[in-house]
């Protein structure tokens, strides 16, 4: 029986199963393997951000989707094209195990790379998974508390100013709907008005939802701003810290809040495979066979699809969207069943039946069939069009629900997740940053990764001001070792600066696990303290 493996759940994976099974039903054995066990509908993302959906109501089962399909829940590593075998990592102790296939479908995705702006991929939230959109959900509540109860006008502006990255359909959706949220929300916090808000929406591009007519672009971006965001084009983020964003045009805008919905890249299992390239994506004919390697296909966002014959042809790939991604898998299943009784593949072709995005604010804009709608209607015909594509009887009534909840009940600010969970992270200052006040709560160990800070302390006994500087290398705030719960002195950042963060807990991790660094600590804290100490913290 001929095995077929699927790598990937998300709309590619999940409908070239589907189709596979509607074509071959029985004659094949089909498996699925993905790194979590259910398929998440992207497009409803920034709604489960804003809480208008429940997290566990934009998810549903493969293994329920997928009722003749093996799914294997595992990691992918590395695929062996010679020998026919995926090698990935399952269970709880990752063990390898080697799956073998006789045809092989690619559609793992792409992730996110924010590695070439200095701070964005520390200090920016991304829009990729349901954990990114429950964990931004939670941080806007948190800036929300945090700008309620804050004595400090500088804080509170930064916390209230919240910027997303990116003018495309992610980008433009996620803004409105955190516009959403956070109107919805104010009146739960008195210490807020309205006009302290900042949202902010850049774009490097010159114009928003460039995919769009001109039109439907320009009635966006004049009802966003309608709404109270900011849209600004042409504009890029040159660097980003926990407090702050410098755009490319020498803009700097504090925000304790960084949405980015940009930098796709190629997944790590894609950039170690010895198959042909392009843009980042493994290059296919229109069959969607992956070129030079038989008996392997590619779709969706992994993948660089053809549109016309000549392959080089500008602006003539399949666009990364669920639409194509379905009818990619359509093709795939197809074609390995014309391959497998000894017909020709067909030619993958389509034409997008349109595009829409939501504003929020009940508002929206289409482009369907070379219709073209704006406003209520348009939102109204978004929420009806992904309603329809949701998969599974049981996920639509669950959203339907959640709509009409929505409108008819106020908006839950109950934090369910953490907004950070992170014990050990990166951080970036800009010179003259300050990074914390004597007196503060001690929150983190810190290793200085580049740049230099001025730590200013007052002794206790004679009052009097000390200043020193430390630099790449050298490390503070190492009293929170100690067992102290409140910062001895005030450190900034003289230039720009790159730290390791560690909290406590962390921190004695690491000194009994590592012996090098446990005498390091010891030396240092008598030398410096006259203290005895043991990684469990205690004086001797």
């Amino acid at each position: 029986m001929t095995r077929i493996v699927i790598l990937g759940g998300g709309f590619a994976g999940l409908f070239a199963a589907k189709s596979l099974v509607k074509h071959l039903g029985k004659s094949a054995e089909i498996e699925l393997i993905s790194d979590q066990n259910f398929f998440v509908f992207q497009p409803l993302l920034p709604e489960v951000a804003a809480g208008s959906i429940t997290a566990a109501h934009a998810i549903s089962s493969l293994r329920g989707l997928l009722k003749h399909v093996k799914t294997r829940k595992a990691r992918v590593h590395s695929i062996d094209f010679e020998a026919k075998t995926v090698t990935v990592f399952q269970g709880v102790q990752r063990r390898p195990t080697q799956v073998a296939f006789d045809q092989l479908v690619i559609a793992l995705g792409q992730s996110t790379d924010l590695s070439r702006t200095p701070g964005l991929s520390d200090h920016a939230l991304a829009m990729k998974t349901l954990a990114d959109a429950s964990r931004l959900r939670a941080h806007v509540i948190e800036k929300l508390e945090h700008a309620d109860i804050t004595q400090l006008p500088e804080v509170k502006q930064e916390a209230l100013t919240f910027c997303v990255i990116g003018g495309g359909f992610s980008g433009v959706e996620t803004v409105g709907e955190i516009k959403e949220l956070v109107d919805r929300s104010l009146k739960y916090y008195p210490s807020i008005d309205p006009s302290e808000v900042r949202v902010i929406l850049l774009e490097y591009a010159d114009n928003i939802l460039s995919e769009l007519p001109p039109r439907l672009r320009q009635y966006a971006a004049q009802k966003l701003a309608a709404r109270g965001i900011e849209v600004h084009t042409s504009t890029g983020v040159a660097s980003a810290t926990g407090t702050a964003i410098v755009t490319t045009n020498n803009d700097v805008i504090g925000t304790r809040t960084v949405i980015a919905t940009i930098g796709n890249a190629p997944s790590g299992v894609v950039r170690g495979m010895n198959v042909r390239c392009e843009r980042g994506k493994i290059v296919v004919d229109r069959s969607l066979a992956v070129a030079g390697v038989p008996d392997v296909w590619a779709l969706g966002d992994c993948a660089l699809v053809p549109l016309v014959e000549d392959a080089s042809a500008p602006n003539e790939f399949a666009p990364p969207t669920a639409q194509f991604a379905v009818r990619e898998a359509r093709t795939v299943a197809e074609n390995i069943r014309r391959k497998l009784s000894g017909q020709k593949p067909r030619l993958f072709s389509y034409k997008s039946k349109g595009a829409m995005a939501s504003l929020g604010g009940k508002r929206g804009v289409a482009e369907v069939m070379g219709l073209t709608l704006t406003g209520f209607p348009a939102w109204l015909l978004w929420r009806g069009f992904y309603l329809s594509f949701l998969p599974g009887a049981s996920a639509k009534l669950k959203v339907l629900l959640n709509w009409v909840l929505d409108g008819l009940m106020p908006r839950s600010i109950v934090q369910d997740v953490k907004p950070e969970n992170s014990h050990t992270q990166i951080a970036h200052y800009r010179a003259g940053d300050r990074i914390f006040e004597a007196g503060n709560w001690a929150d983190g160990f810190y290793t200085i990764i580049s740049g230099r800070v001025e730590v200013r302390m007052k002794d206790s006994n004679t009052g009097e001001l000390t200043t020193r500087e430390i630099a790449a290398g050298g490390h503070f705030g190492e009293r929170l070792i100690l067992g102290e719960s409140r910062r001895a002195g005030t450190v900034r950042a003289l230039d720009a600066t790159e730290v390791l963060v560690m909290d406590r807990q962390e921190f004695l991790r690491l000194a009994s696990a590592f012996p090098a660094f446990q005498n390091y600590f010891q030396a240092y804290f008598k030398d410096t303290y006259g203290i005895d100490w043991t990684p469990a913290g205690q004086a001797q």
